[in-house]
């Protein structure tokens, strides 16, 4: 598996595994041994870098921290997020309860390691922020976890980009965590130019549009009750039918390359900017494989080019919810 350098020297492998899904919002929480078994097999194929947060539940700490346990630890590298401590319903809807104040995140952090049975995390994101607590506060902190050691280094996930400036000015970010896909463009407006201009790292989660560019759903599928699919636009039948083109147009460009649709969408990615780490997720040990091995295939300018002018044709619908 080949690697990426994210911001302040991080090296991972260029596509990571997201574990979210192992417990939180695609269904019920899938077999513990098996994912431990996933996630090994994912280390033997060369990924190093797993993703996580106590939101997802806090079994999936303790997975995550379990499966990797029978590994040096220098050889795996951990992310986990703080700042969100739970959920209320809110008129019938799930909203998250923030709390970045400096105690909270050290008692966060306390317990993620605790879960994760390691003495240190490689990467600890601000999960979302916190409109209490001043991202100077907040990076003054991460200076002294790093100087502590409990940490090697931070991240903010769907921060603005002022609050993004003004923390890294404290204590330097490694990289910001954002949707990004062919379906989820936003972040080539504006976010990456300040990644470029400040030296830090993206990691794109939802890489495949939470399995939509997979070409594998259609307009009819239906979904698992407690998978958030039910729910996100982009899945809904009007909408597939809409971008069906784009998955028409990856299916030709995969038959051609003797590749799968996700693992084209992969290889694009990474070949928008040399500091972007996707992290597909998975709970299947065939798309594990196949999603790493989109790390792979090459894309030459010509089938870039090709991509990009047919998706800027297109009349893609980035609904989310």
């Amino acid at each position: 598996m080949k690697t990426r350098i994210l911001g302040q020297g991080l090296e991972v492998s260029a596509i990571g595994l997201g574990c979210m899904g192992m417990d939180h919002a695609y269904g019920a929480p899938a077999d513990r041994q098996e994912m431990i078994k996933l996630i090994r097999h994912a280390v033997e194929l060369g990924c190093n870098f797993f993703d996580t947060a106590v939101v997802y539940g806090e079994a999936n700490e303790l997975l995550l921290g379990k499966a990797l346990e029978i590994y040096p630890r220098e050889k795996v590298k951990i992310a986990t997020k703080f700042g969100i401590t739970g959920q209320r319903l809110v008129n019938g809807k799930p909203e998250n309860i923030l709390d970045s104040k400096p105690d909270s995140i050290k008692k966060q952090l306390d317990e993620s390691l605790k879960r994760l049975n390691v003495d240190y995390i490689d990467l600890y994101y601000q999960h979302r922020v916190d409109p209490e607590v001043e991202p100077e506060v907040v990076a003054s902190v991460m200076k002294e976890l790093i100087a502590e050691g409990k940490i090697k280094h931070w991240g903010l996930s769907n921060a603005p980009l002022d609050y993004l400036k003004r923390a890294h000015a404290i204590c330097p970010v490694t990289c910001i965590e954002n949707q990004y896909s062919m379906v989820f463009r936003s972040p080539e407006e504006e976010i990456f130019k300040v990644c470029e201009e400040l030296g830090i790292g993206f990691v794109a989660y939802s890489p495949l549009g939470n399995g939509f560019l997979s070409g594998k759903y259609t307009k009819d599928t239906k979904y698992a009750e407690g998978d958030f699919r039910n729910t996100m636009g982009r899945f809904r039948p009007e909408v597939m039918e809409t971008n069906q083109a784009l998955l028409d147009l990856l299916a030709k460009i995969a038959e051609d390359k003797k590749a799968t649709s996700a693992q084209i969408v992969l290889a694009w990615e990474l070949a928008q900017r040399s500091w972007i780490v996707p992290i597909p997720g998975t709970t299947k040990i065939h798309r594990l494989e196949e999603n790493l091995d989109g790390a792979k295939i090459e894309l030459s300018n010509e089938e870039l080019q090709k991509i990009n002018q047919a998706l800027d044709n297109l009349e893609i619908d980035e609904t989310h919810f």
